[in-house]
């Protein structure tokens, strides 16, 4: 049986750097209460997708480069998203097999615990400004774009032949 060779670094690299890209867009004050969780939700994907290639130490990574680029607590999102990366990988069979609906709901509770893992690293260090529950929105938000980001990747997937 011939083993297929992994390809496609540069695409699941570039797809992180639009998602960083996205994550410090400007925005109207009235709409960055409810901006989405780019990078997560990428990271989310691309666990599921190549769980054998995408794991933890991505999560770890996109975490730093989300605090460089963000501004907040240096290891904040590290944590948080090698958590969420950790989870999604432990169940990233049946992730794949959920109905879509299901999938939004998995993808709210994780994008929620990462957002609530880094409410509580900011509150340690006294920089939270909001209550817990305003962390929620940008989970909500970032679930319901869930579908079509999910449908985007998988094209990227399939036309740069990651694997």
């Amino acid at each position: 049986m011939r083993e297929r060779k992994a390809s496609g670094t540069g695409a699941i690299v570039i797809t992180f750097l639009l998602a960083g890209w996205l994550a410090i867009l400007p925005l109207p004050d009235a709409l960055a209460l409810g901006r989405p969780e780019w990078l997560t939700l990428v990271l989310i994907y691309w666990v599921i997708a190549l769980p054998h290639r995408v794991g933890v130490f991505w999560g770890f990574g996109a975490g730093l480069f989300q605090d460089v680029l963000t501004g907040s607590v240096l290891g904040q999102h590290a944590v948080a998203l090698s958590v969420v990366a950790y989870i999604a990988l432990a169940m990233h069979k049946r992730l794949r097999v959920f109905l879509p609906l299901q999938q939004v709901v998995v993808v709210f509770l994780l994008v929620g615990t990462g957002s609530l893992l880094s409410y509580i690293v900011q509150n340690a260090v006294g920089r939270t400004l909001l209550p817990p529950v305003w962390v929620l929105l940008p989970a909500l938000v970032s679930a319901l774009l869930w579908r079509p980001l999910f449908a985007v990747l998988r094209w990227v997937r399939h036309r740069f032949l990651v694997r």
